[in-house]
């Protein structure tokens, strides 16, 4: 079944921002572009590697008004401990999301729950709360984040630009569609 159009639940959790701790709800993600950015778990070895491509790249989703969440079923408390211990995630900046109890996990349907961990998937998450694009890949697959921020993009743009569709590979300023004009002739 599919998720998209799926509005997020209500949550409460913890997470790690800016070396101290937080709490993130629901109502923190209305209003704004969000990116929920599921993974595995810390101290892992494909992690690191999108959490810090994430990292590289997050002044560029905040200037199109949207927030990364990065969320793994790890305690805040790991978070941290993983932070202090590793260079490469000292560079996040972004809330690391922590969901012990799967609550995220299970509502984005990427919770592997003999194991307790999530499954990789990425989350576009509308102003109004609603999922509409995802990604969920296998474990041993590292994810793009020039890609998600396209899809960002791309999410952002039909939301404005309702009659409007984007083509493969479409970035702001190329060509869209038009459906019912621009498939004229091709069937």
């Amino acid at each position: 079944m599919s998720l998209i159009g799926k509005e997020v639940n209500e949550f409460k959790v913890q997470a790690y921002v800016n070396n101290e701790f937080k709490e993130v709800t629901k109502a923190a993600i209305k209003g704004k572009w969000s990116v929920f950015f599921f993974y595995p778990a810390d101290f892992t070895f494909v992690c690191p590697t999108e959490l810090e491509d994430l990292a590289e790249n997050y002044e560029e989703f905040r200037k199109i008004n949207c927030e990364i969440y990065s969320v793994s079923c790890d305690t805040h408390f790991v978070h941290k401990a993983w932070h202090d211990a590793s260079k490469t995630i000292q560079k996040i900046k972004y809330p690391m999301l922590a969901d012990p109890t799967g609550v995220l996990a299970r509502d984005f349907d990427v919770l592997i729950e003999g194991d307790g961990l999530a499954e990789r998937g990425s989350f576009i998450v509308n102003p109004e709360g609603r999922i509409v694009a995802y990604e969920v890949v296998a474990g041993n697959i590292g994810r793009n984040a020039d890609e998600l921020f396209r899809r960002v993009q791309a999410s952002q743009f039909v939301a404005e630009h309702g009659d409007q569709v984007c083509p493969a590979k479409w970035k702001p300023g190329a060509g869209t569609l038009k459906p019912g004009i621009d498939l004229v002739g091709l069937i």
